[in-house]
């Protein structure tokens, strides 16, 4: 490992390190959990690409890498992300230089803020080969890429930063130096680098690689940590013992919010007490024996009409994911004709209605409904899909109940893509009638549609998934929003000949019958009588 030292990494060294290394610390590349998350946007040219490929490649021959040394993961991204291989996959470089080196690059736009997520939520994952947080090995992302990101990095890279993921970030070429101080962790100056093309990024590379040298700082000087001084690529940091957060000074160490801390799992609400946490659940909803899921829409009435993309940039097998996850959205609604009730529009190039609201009224008969709905392939109209769902889908002759009711009606729109045609009139159109809109995306979806589909706040009413094969979690977020919040006592009122005003109305009728019945029976029975003591008197 003497290797990485180079002498060129003098050039990249603060005086203070120079003096630790000339004090004696030994610098080496390990334990260490290294994501790289790679660019490759169409705007990388082919050429372009086989150069980061090299630069990669060359990183990774200088790294001591194994199961208890320095573990390797690569994810690309464009549009979509893809996991190139995990942290736990490879122990040997050679593995890793190959899998590198038959990369083929995406070629799509340029979701950076998506990848971060990816590499928080995902790829740092001890699922994935992320030792424990409790072995303090330092977590390091770095951060390639040569453009403008289509869509927001300064909120989720905090958020990886906060859990402890260190980020470099290498612009190149046409990269947007905003985006990359963004994204990196403090202090930018010794973690945002900008290489001015691709032709230099090797030689840059040689002299990052002394970024990935671990000295133990904390052996030396004054770190004045409240807790615990853990040596990283960037320097000494202070770590907190477990069930306390790091407060901005740096050092001191606070007791920590528990819901923030841990994976609690609660389906809507968690709340911190002490050093424990509860989960709750939303006005009319009642926490169920796990105490962390909530009951499912049993007191609520919904109209409920999803509209599905079947354009064929989905493919047959994602398609039928598709379906899967629809049949998983009904599994917690109360399916029924006084309960909720569903419909399914597919839509392409054209428009077709599965089933409409009124038809299925159990949940086995609407699951089994979405199995046997064939792909249509073709176009992407959702603008000619809105309108449909405006004027037709919620209409009563489709099983929609009459307004006067006020049962909420509620429309799903789920797509892959960038809609072919216009979809600001019916979106709009759809929220002035009354319909509380949710977008989901999945893959190319264009986040701009989706949140000019959605109700507001956008935030609650727009979900996304990287890919089809991710887009389960989404489920929870939906549970917790199709679902109405109070059911019946929230507006909706269904009368039954059997209760309230009604049956007293029906009463009412009723006496009123019976005393008009019993007062033409008096005079039935009086003109008998007269007609009797008529006969009598002739005999």
């Amino acid at each position: 490992m003497r290797g990485l030292c180079w002498p060129v990494l003098l050039l990249l060294l603060r005086p203070w390190e120079t003096q630790l290394q000339s004090a004696g610390p030994r610098c080496h590349t390990g334990p260490l959990d290294l994501v790289f998350v790679i660019d490759s946007s169409r705007s990388v040219r082919p050429f372009e690409f086989e150069t980061m490929r090299q630069f990669l490649v060359g990183l990774v021959r200088g790294l001591n890498v194994g199961p208890n040394a320095t573990r390797v993961g690569v994810i690309q991204y464009s549009s979509q992300v893809q996991s190139v291989f995990p942290l736990r996959a490879f122990s040997r470089r050679e593995d890793m230089e190959r899998a590198i080196r038959d990369l083929v690059p995406l070629a799509q736009g340029t979701m950076t803020g998506l990848a971060i997520q990816y590499a928080m939520n995902v790829a740092f994952s001890v699922a994935e080969g992320a030792r424990p947080l409790e072995e303090r090995v330092p977590r390091v992302a770095v951060i390639v890429t040569d453009g403008r990101p289509q869509d927001r990095v300064a909120e989720v890279a905090a958020q990886a930063r906060a859990r402890g993921i260190e980020i470099y970030a290498v612009g190149v070429q046409r990269a947007d130096v905003g985006s990359l101080r963004a994204m990196a962790s403090p202090p930018l100056d010794e973690h945002v680098f900008l290489v001015e093309s691709f032709d230099l990024i090797q030689d840059f590379g040689l002299q990052f690689q002394g970024r990935l040298c671990v000295i133990d700082y904390c052996s030396f000087g004054n770190h004045s940590c409240q807790h615990e001084c853990v040596s990283t690529l960037g320097g000494p940091r202070c770590h907190c013992r477990e069930g306390h957060d790091l407060q901005p000074d740096g050092r001191s160490c606070q007791v920590r919010d528990l819901c923030n801390g841990v994976d609690h799992g609660c389906e809507f609400q968690c709340v911190s007490e002490g050093l424990s946490y509860r989960c709750l659940c939303p006005e009319g909803r009642q926490l169920q024996a796990d105490g962390k899921s909530c009951s499912r829409c049993r007191e609520g009435h919904v109209d409920l009409v999803l509209l599905v993309d079947g354009s064929k940039s989905v493919r047959p097998q994602n398609f039928e994911l598709v379906k899967r996850f629809v049949n998983q959205i009904v599994d917690f609604l109360d399916v029924s004709p006084e309960g909720t009730r569903v419909g399914l529009v597919q839509f392409s190039s054209r428009v077709r209605t599965e089933f409409p609201l009124g038809r299925y009224g159990t949940a086995a008969e609407v699951k089994q409904a979405v199995l046997a709905v064939e792909y249509m392939e073709r176009g992407t109209m959702t603008g000619l899909a809105l309108r449909h769902m405006v004027e037709h889908s919620f209409s009563e002759a489709q099983g929609a109940r009459p307004r006067a009711l006020n049962v909420p009606r509620v429309g799903l729109v789920f797509t892959d893509g960038r809609s072919q045609d216009d979809i600001s009139v019916w979106a709009a159109r759809a929220k002035e009638e009354g319909i509380v809109m949710y977008a989901v995306g999945v893959g190319k979806a264009v986040e701009a549609e989706l949140r000019e589909i959605a109700s507001e706040p956008a935030e609650l009413h727009v979900s996304y998934a990287p890919d089809f094969g991710t887009m389960t979690h989404l489920l929870e977020n939906l549970k917790g929003s199709i679902c109405p919040e109070e059911g019946i006592s929230a507006g909706t009122e269904l009368r039954s000949p059997c209760e309230c005003e009604s049956l007293v109305e029906f009463q009412g009728r009723t006496l009123g019958a019976l005393e008009n019945l019993t007062r033409n029976l008096a005079q039935l029975t009086a003109r008998l009588e007269d007609l009797e003591n008529h006969l009598a008197n002739q005999k």
